[in-house]
């Protein structure tokens, strides 16, 4: 099967998955029974929607979008992974924040250092891949 192959058909699933959802689901909150992830961070599917008051950065052409970021101390902050390979979001130096391994057409997210400062980031699994958490 052809990686373009793949992305079709898992686009054409992630499409059912959002159908069934939307078309079968009553429930007002989202189940999320996932594998463990690192302390801070979760891991969902690309059809969830970003939490109330979060901030979004979306990967995409192997680039963080936006690459400078600024919230506020604690703030959830939702990755969502665009690309066709897994990424990480994961904080330079020290443990800050680290989503894990996000798989293509999913997200992660993490709660933002409390501490005020600029917080350089990058993909552990594409080390040329660079960002800015500034936290005011």
């Amino acid at each position: 099967m052809t990686l373009v192959h793949r992305q079709r058909v898992v686009a054409l699933l992630a499409l059912a998955v959002v159908g069934a959802v939307l078309t079968g689901c009553s429930s007002s909150s989202p189940s999320n029974a996932s594998s463990p992830s690192p302390a801070g961070s979760s891991v969902t599917s690309a059809a969830s929607s970003v939490p109330a008051g979060g901030t979004k950065i979306t990967i995409s052409s192997f680039k963080f979008n936006p690459d400078s970021l600024t919230v506020a101390p604690g703030q959830t902050v939702t990755v969502l992974n665009n690309d066709s390979t897994a990424h990480t979001l994961t904080a330079s130096a020290g443990k800050a924040f680290d989503t894990g391994t996000i798989s293509p057409g999913n997200s992660g997210s993490f709660t933002a250092p409390t501490a005020p400062g600029s917080y350089p980031y990058t993909c552990t699994i594409h080390p040329f891949m660079h960002g800015t958490l500034i936290v005011k």
